[in-house]
């Protein structure tokens, strides 16, 4: 009895004693806490990530607790360790604490919000979701061509808002421009080609052009950017085998691949109807014939 009372007595004896009630204490409110979530969250996602949450912040305590129970003998040694302690954990959760700081910059300044199509980190897809960590997306892209869905989805950082561009397709101006080549023969018509392509563009992209420009009005009283021309274009050049019709035209970000189907499909049955006069081009060679080499023979 006696040995047991000076075991109690002693300093250390009574220091162990106070952790191990206060580690208990942190356990059981682990415990609790856990079967508090697990009836309040439905979501199975969010109630892992919650249930891990609270884990990581009470080990995260005992860990503090036995580090200043061993080694603070003043005030000054409290300060020294929590602040070693906090820069431990800020260096070691740097990622973490920017993915978390991103979400922030990300809701508050608007950089990009679920609908979006943005290409960040190299990556392109429509921000499916934005939680405090990652953002979700809809990859774009990769093995398959054009603005189609590869069918993966992208979880990425939060952090990488800080990190490099993010290009946004839709936040302002929900248009792109595009371009479309059509080649012809040096023989056809150029003026009834250019004609054709200038007015079937027109035909189709009416309604993306009267949208548009007035998104850009509100684009350039927003933005130092100057005035621009929605309306369809056409340029030509000329190459060694065709002359090439370059029509410029705007349309819905999200239209993209099915616009350029349709003009091509409105173009090629009007030059077709042309008869010839007007011909689509196709890379030729010219064979040279070959020199008559005249052979004696002497008998």
């Amino acid at each position: 009895m006696e040995i047991l009372n000076t075991f109690l007595e002693h300093p250390t004896s009574l220091k162990i004693a106070k952790l191990a009630l206060w580690v208990v204490v942190i356990v059981a409110s682990i415990s609790f806490l856990r079967k508090v979530l697990k009836k309040r969250i439905a979501d199975l996602a969010i109630r892992y990530k919650a249930q891990k949450g609270v884990e990581i912040i009470g080990y995260v305590l005992i860990a503090l607790l036995i580090l200043i129970s061993f080694t603070v003998k003043n005030l000054e040694d409290y300060t020294i360790i929590i602040g070693l302690f906090t820069a431990g954990i800020t260096f070691t959760l740097q990622e973490l604490i920017l993915s978390i700081a991103g979400s922030f910059y990300i809701f508050f300044v608007r950089v990009y919000k679920p609908g979006d199509r943005i290409e960040i980190n190299g990556i392109k897809g429509d921000v499916i979701d934005i939680d405090s960590i990652y953002t979700t997306l809809m990859e774009m892209g990769e093995w398959v061509s054009s603005d189609n869905y590869s069918g993966r989805i992208v979880k990425i950082s939060n952090a990488f808002v800080f990190k490099g561009p993010i290009k946004n397709y839709s936040m302002d101006f929900p248009f792109v421009w595009d371009e479309l080549n059509i080649l012809i023969t040096f023989e056809s018509d150029l003026d009834l080609a250019k004609k054709i392509v200038l007015e079937q563009a027109e035909l189709l992209l009416a309604d993306y052009t009267e949208k548009s420009t007035a998104k850009w009005e509100e684009m350039v009283e927003r933005y130092y950017i100057e005035d621009s021309k929605l309306a369809p274009s056409i340029a030509i050049n000329l190459t060694d085998n065709w002359v090439a019709i370059n029509l410029r035209y705007i349309t819905d970000y999200k239209k993209r691949r099915a616009t350029k189907h349709e003009l091509l499909e409105l173009i090629q049955r009007e030059i077709k109807a042309t008869q010839g006069t007007v011909s689509f081009a196709s890379t030729t060679l010219q064979l040279l014939k070959i020199p008559e080499v005249d052979v004696q023979l002497k008998k």
